[in-house]
């Protein structure tokens, strides 16, 4: 049986404690309550404290719960609702393009899969949620990167590794291809990241017009392109699913 860590236990209960009890607790309240020393239960408040988990009120010198839980709790709603939401669009995505359809969101300097619809057939495929994908080189990356400022200050932090020989990798040539996106509405991938893998990706709005995810179709190229290009259906149906899926979390027509 695996063992629990016990600063990490105490931890938790004490953000229990905050969350279920008064608004706000003393050190002696929260030590007694939970059968800490003061020291112990001290040293644990400023480590949450630290984290913005607990916040300290300048006057009382007692504890609540603050902000960053609230920002990790709301991030943990949203990205599911926007699963909630998604599901039957991306499903009649994949089934009217016949390819693999991604919904992906900014974490940690790269893009999420949220959700991961399989291609149609009845080939052997792997699911992928909870994959990492690049920033600076797919579809679903640049999008978030060209409409999301937080997710463009990343990719500037972000390593930019060459994955193809078509991958670019310097930012003044990325930023060109962030302003064609944004001028467009939708971003590609055409042997940037995997060879031979084409993508097409769309941006998702919330009722605030704020990017809160993307979604993109992805497959072979030889399926995915005709004369050198991607398909024009599949981008208009790439972009009239991001629009669909936008209007249901409240985003005004666009």
């Amino acid at each position: 049986m695996a063992k629990h860590i016990q600063s990490l236990e105490r931890a938790a209960a004490m953000l229990r404690l905050l969350a279920g009890g008064e608004r706000r607790l003393g050190l002696s309240d929260i030590a007694s309550a939970l059968g800490l020393a003061k020291a112990t239960a001290h040293g644990i408040l400023r480590t949450l404290q630290h984290e913005g988990f607990v916040e300290q009120d300048p006057d009382s010198g007692r504890y609540q719960l603050g902000a960053e839980l609230l920002r990790l709790g709301t991030t943990y709603l949203d990205v599911h609702e926007l699963r909630a939401r998604a599901l039957v669009w991306t499903d009649d995505l994949a089934r009217s393009g016949g390819e693999a359809v991604y919904l992906g969101v900014v974490h940690q300097q790269g893009v999420l899969i949220v959700h991961h619809v399989f291609r149609p057939d009845d080939s052997r495929q792997v699911l992928e949620v909870g994959a990492m994908q690049p920033m600076h080189s797919t579809a679903l990356g640049k999008v978030l990167t060209a409409f999301d400022p937080v997710a463009h200050a990343e990719l500037v932090d972000a390593k930019r590794e060459p994955f193809t020989a078509r991958t670019l990798t310097e930012l003044p040539d990325i930023e060109r291809v962030l302003e064609r996106t944004r001028a467009q509405g939708y971003a590609t991938d055409m042997d940037e990241t995997w060879e031979g893998v084409a993508s097409v990706a769309a941006p998702i709005f919330d009722r605030h017009r704020l990017t809160v995810g993307a979604v993109g179709i992805t497959g072979a190229v030889e399926r995915m392109c005709r004369d050198g290009e991607l398909r024009p259906e599949l981008v208009a149906a790439v972009r009239d699913t991001a629009r669909s899926v936008s209007r249901d979390l409240g985003a005004k027509p666009f």
